[in-house]
């Protein structure tokens, strides 16, 4: 089984048009051909590689990932003299991804890496979490290496990225037992050291994934005094030097084959990234973005694998003379479970395209000063990324969660037994709409790409774009649907009341949510008439979505948060 091959839905996204300029600029005038004998010579050459790769993805998820999936999830990790050790399948997962060479695929060739783009290395990401989205975590967590890359001293940079491609596991070690989401309140220490010349590391960290990773970015407070973001540094750490042991790893309602560890650090050298006091402003920053856009790679395997398993079921379980699938309550569900998945997909890429190319011209930027337009170009995608990230991780998280619940209503009492797969997918699904930000801090993120317009123009940009006669009609429902949301931002907008917008927020991305997936998928619709229905049903599905929200905030007033503020006091 391979599980790029058999879903034809990726080509397709690999195919898009802005592929070509996301090769061009990465690549960098393939400057590399010659040097590597793997180096692409021309964009065919480069898209050639990116399906080859990922064709070898597909088969060891299909052939390993997903056959070790129910194991991983009943042996699980476990801790012995301080030390993680993976379970069996876990580690047979890890080794066989490295003797293919596949990780650090988004590294520079210098590195070991296969320079791909974010597109190519994002469809891993989907494909391994539809295979086992507990393993997607140690995966993705590559990420890492991104933020040294972009980041670090060309010391740091030598010492640890090659080390990647080898296989060395990664982790992010943000959070504190007193600090969650806040990650202001990171207190773990860092204290320069005269006679090591490094910085020593003291502290507890909570919920870390992959907690007993071989290279560490850790979060830790470097100014003393200090209880602000501005105190905090980023370091890099290496398992070498010790000094770190893990108290235990915390027994999870998901992903159980990913250690979420406790760990304690005792004068644990590490180095510094990047310079000091801006590890959270800047480095933590950009290291959540990347982490949201894995997060929507996993919430998309997910879905992936929740719908499979409910086509398959419903394809096979008779009732009442017929198979299930026949009883319109349930190709209804499927049908909507589809078109969500598609829409998901479709906001991944067009998210992950966006990143690609900004981050691109940063690295042309290294070696050139980038002419006005390509700087304009450039703050245009980057904008775009930071109102689609948490955008994607909002939607993509809450649709993995729906579809799973859906997946399980349609296997009946058989859902709910771990007989089937897709009990673990309904408990892996949970946790994607709370790490690396809720769903509720998305919207934070996202609100303010929709108070400033970001969301609006695009959706006109989107309008522009030729459509085929037959589906006008589509076109026109979205504009309507646009119309009504401008209504409803401006309504919010209007009160000047903080609270009364912070209230609305999640309604508001929601309609923009809603309108850039139609938008996407009657674009993709145009390239290839088989997402025709997926997008007529998400329209006209996300039409009435969007109408209850918009019903709810014409009649809503400032005044009414009193009646929600005074129920909790009253049930306090």
């Amino acid at each position: 089984m391979n599980f790029y091959t058999d879903n034809k839905d990726l080509k397709f996204q690999l195919s898009h048009p802005l592929m070509r300029k996301i090769v061009e600029l990465k690549e960098k005038g393939f400057a590399d051909k010659g040097k590597y004998d793997y180096a692409p010579a021309n964009v065919e050459d480069a898209l050639d590689n990116y399906d080859k790769v990922l064709e070898i993805v597909g088969e060891i998820c299909g052939n390993t990932l997903a056959a070790n999936a129910e194991s991983v999830d009943h042996e699980g990790p476990q801790v012995i003299d301080g030390r993680v050790q993976y379970a069996g399948g876990t580690q047979e997962n890890h080794d066989t991804l490295t003797q293919a060479g596949l990780y650090g695929m988004s590294l520079p060739r210098q590195y070991g890496g296969l320079n791909f783009s974010m597109v190519p290395y994002v469809m891993a990401a989907e494909l391994v979490s539809r295979a086992d989205a507990g393993f997607g975590n140690i995966w993705g967590l590559q990420d890492c290496a991104e933020t040294i890359h972009e980041f670090a001293s060309e010391e740091i940079k030598n010492e640890f990225l090659p080390r990647i491609h080898k296989g060395e596991t990664c982790s992010m070690d943000l959070t504190e037992p007193d600090a969650g989401s806040d990650l202001q309140r990171v207190m773990l220490k860092a204290a320069w050291d005269e006679k090591s010349q490094r910085w020593l590391l003291n502290g507890v960290k909570r919920f870390i994934t992959n907690g007993d990773a071989d290279i560490k970015l850790v979060l830790a407070r470097s100014e003393e005094g200090t209880t602000d973001g501005r105190g905090l540094s980023y370091f890099v750490y290496d398992k070498k030097d010790g000094g770190v042991r893990v108290r235990r790893i915390e027994n999870k309602l998901g992903i159980k084959g990913s250690p979420t560890c406790e760990l304690v650090f005792t004068n644990a050298p590490s180095k510094l990234v990047g310079e000091r006091r801006l590890g959270l402003i800047r480095y933590v920053m950009s290291l959540m973005n990347g982490a949201r856009l894995g997060v929507g790679a996993q919430s998309v395997g997910i879905c992936e694998m929740a719908y499979r398993e409910a086509l398959k079921y419903a394809g096979e379980r008779a009732q009442f003379g017929k198979t299930i699938i026949n009883f319109p309550a349930v190709y209804e569900m499927l049908t909507v479970m589809n078109a969500k998945l598609q829409g998901a997909r479709a906001l991944l890429y067009e998210t992950s395209r966006f990143v690609d190319v900004y981050k691109a011209y940063n690295v042309v930027a290294e070696d050139r000063k980038l002419t006005p337009e390509e700087r304009t170009e450039q703050k245009e995608y980057q904008k775009l990324a930071d109102f689609y990230t948490p955008l994607l991780k909002l939607m993509s998280s809450e649709y993995s969660n729906q579809l799973a619940y859906d997946a399980i209503q349609i296997h009946g009492g058989s859902g709910f037994m771990k007989d089937y797969p897709i009990e673990r997918a309904y408990r892996d699904a949970r946790i994607t709409t709370i790490y690396e930000g809720t769903s509720q801090l998305q919207v934070v993120a996202a609100i303010r790409g929709v108070l400033t317009g970001t969301a609006l123009s695009q959706m006109k940009h989107y309008a522009l774009q030729e459509v085929r006669a037959e589906q006008k009609y589509l076109a026109q429902i979205l504009a309507e649907m646009t119309a009504e949301y401008e209504t409803a931002v401006a309504t919010v907008q209007a009160l000047k009341e903080a609270d009364y917008i912070d209230f609305n927020a999640r309604r508001l991305v929601e309609m923009a949510a809603h309108i850039v997936i139609g938008y996407l998928l009657l674009l993709d619709a145009q390239r290839d008439d088989t997402y025709s229905r997926s997008a007529e049903v998400y329209i006209k599905r996300g039409k009435a979505w969007n109408a209850e929200r918009a019903a709810y905030i014409r009649d809503f007033k400032v005044e009414d948060l009193e009646t929600y503020k005074q129920l909790i006091v009253d049930n306090g």
